[in-house]
């Protein structure tokens, strides 16, 4: 492996912040070495409404990670969220002749390519293909079709889809900051490969990342992502809400919906003062914790109804016995995690990214499992690609050793 090659970098560009992760590989592990993040202010619903100051918070994202790692940012996985992220389930396949013989990975890579043959609008691409499973000769279910023997290969997958402006500019402010792109990741997938356990994804769970301005979730079963999708609200909403209703600057909305806010007034032990700052030369005003929940409820009341509406559209509402994983900044949100279990009866949790070696406890926090994410993903995918590249060469060898 070159230099070069032993890092991996993940670029998270948020609604409230960007993030950095430098990762080195080593063996078969995955290590920290830095993290870098800044505010942003140029991203609004996942789409990049300011180019200079998206390119400005690279910057100081990068610096800040180069400055503690020493380690140059050249290339990175960058993630891909907002509204316009949408998945759907696709089916197709392949005949392998007229008699049946032994499925090839060019055959399953056929079938797959099949399947993925959807009619897009011309201003949507796709960025994931996932397959569910194989059917061979109409015998379903098949998790691993290489090997079998038959005459017809169809595949199950499922399809994500952006829309190419949106991601085009993403990968434009990063090449502004001197960064090449890699590879671009669904936020939502890349925070479950830091997440979730093998155990939700096989008994069914959906994955919650609350962003700042868009909530996107990724269903899994049975082991294998069923649905991707978004919802317009995100910890933003909340955050205007409390801004426009108790009359004070964003800022100040945003520490005491942090510090004092609560989802739910059946929640609330205490209904305790709290000093505000106002808008202008206007002195601070005291007001009381439930006028908080008094606002904040009603949003978040329209946020489950978001996320259930999704779930039913999708058919999945009553397939994830394991319940929710909630991943992003909004997911810390007082009483949020009660109130879902109340509303959907099962079971809830914050999200705690895990799988780097060194990685610092405060880097284990719901806000940076994408950023975790994107370099755990991209190992994964340097990793699949090394293996082929070894059964290729052992191929090679064989074939000359034989002749």
């Amino acid at each position: 492996m070159s230099k070069k090659d032993k890092y991996l970098v993940g670029l998270d560009i948020g609604s409230t912040k960007t993030c950095v992760l430098i990762a080195e590989l080593a063996d078969e592990q995955v290590k920290f070495l830095a993290l870098g993040a800044a505010e942003s202010k140029g991203l609004r619903k996942g789409s990049i409404v300011n180019l200079d100051s998206t390119v400005s918070s690279i910057r100081r994202a990068v610096e800040e990670a180069e400055g503690v790692s020493g380690i140059p940012v050249e290339s990175a996985l960058i993630g891909v969220a907002g509204s316009h992220v949408r998945g759907l389930n696709s089916r197709g396949g392949v005949t392998l002749g007229n008699r049946p013989r032994d499925i090839e990975r060019e055959d399953v890579r056929r079938a797959i390519d099949a399947a993925r043959n959807i009619s897009l609008p011309e201003d949507r691409e796709v960025l994931h293909v996932l397959p569910h499973e194989f059917s061979v000769d109409a015998h379903d279910g098949i998790r691993d079709a290489i090997g079998m023997v038959g005459q017809r290969l169809e595949a199950n997958v499922h399809v994500v889809t952006s829309s190419m402006i949106a991601t085009q500019n993403l990968v434009t402010a990063a090449n502004r900051a001197g960064i090449l792109i890699s590879d671009t990741v669904v936020e939502p997938l890349a925070s479950a490969e830091a997440c979730l356990t093998q155990d939700e994804r096989d008994l069914g769970t959906c994955l919650l990342d609350i962003g700042g301005g868009t909530t996107e979730l990724v269903v899994y079963g049975g082991g294998v992502v069923r649905h991707t999708g978004a919802v317009p609200v995100g910890g933003d909403h909340f955050t205007n809400d409390l801004a426009v209703g108790l009359r004070t600057p964003i800022p100040e909305a945003e520490r005491i919906k942090r510090h004092h806010g609560c989802a739910a007034a059946a929640l609330l032990q205490e209904d305790t003062a709290i000093e505000i700052a106002s808008v202008g030369d206007r002195p601070p005003r005291t007001i009381f914790a439930r006028m908080l929940t008094d606002i904040i409820e009603p949003r978040a009341q329209e946020f489950l109804a978001l996320i259930r509406d999704e779930m039913r559209r999708a058919g999945l509402d009553s397939q994830i016995p394991a319940g929710f994983v909630l991943s992003g900044g909004g997911a810390r949100l007082t009483g949020l995690i009660e109130m879902m279990e109340q509303a959907f009866h099962l079971p809830v949790r914050i999200a705690e990214p895990r799988g780097l070696v060194d990685m610092p406890e405060q880097v284990e926090q719901p806000e940076y499992a994408t950023v975790v994410g994107l370099v755990l993903y991209g190992a994964k995918a340097r990793r699949t690609q090394s293996q082929r590249s070894t059964n290729f060469v052992a191929k090679l060898r064989s074939m000359f050793a034989g002749a």
